[in-house]
């Protein structure tokens, strides 16, 4: 409700609603869920989509601790990753050593070209790695 003065006044109701939001905000919960439990759409109930919102936030930190490591590996030798000298094999293993699997490769060239496309190309041509097959990874 608004005053004559412009001000705007919020019922208890609204102000719940808003407090609702601010603390879906803070879980990281996009927008299109948080719309979803306000007005109780939802297909799975509250406890639940917290749930498996944790779940999805524990494999994204798991995910980024896989590559802290893959780069931790990449520094210790420095100089292979400035002269070019890392080969597509000696980075599979690299990563393989860091605990990623085939899915979590996957992810992390699909992230790199979604933040990065041209430095994640002249990543894979610095293996070298061939056209095609470039084309390939990007695509993933």
């Amino acid at each position: 409700m608004a005053t004559e003065n412009g001000y705007r006044w919020y019922g208890e109701s609204q102000i719940q609603r808003q407090a609702s939001i601010v603390a879906y905000r803070a879980y990281g919960l996009p927008v299109a869920r948080i719309v979803e439990l306000l007005n109780q759409a939802s297909e799975q109930p509250q406890p639940q989509l917290l749930r498996d919102h944790f779940k999805q936030l524990e494999n994204e930190i798991c995910q980024l601790r896989q590559q802290q490591k893959a780069i931790v590996a990449a520094l210790r030798e420095p100089e292979l990753l400035e002269n070019n000298m890392v080969s597509k094999d000696r980075w599979v293993e690299i990563m393989k050593a860091a605990g990623f699997d085939k899915t979590a490769m996957r992810l992390w060239h699909q992230k790199f070209e979604e933040m990065e496309p041209q430095e994640h190309q002249l990543f894979l041509e610095s293996l070298g790695i061939g056209e095609e097959e470039i084309k390939h990874i990007r695509q993933l």
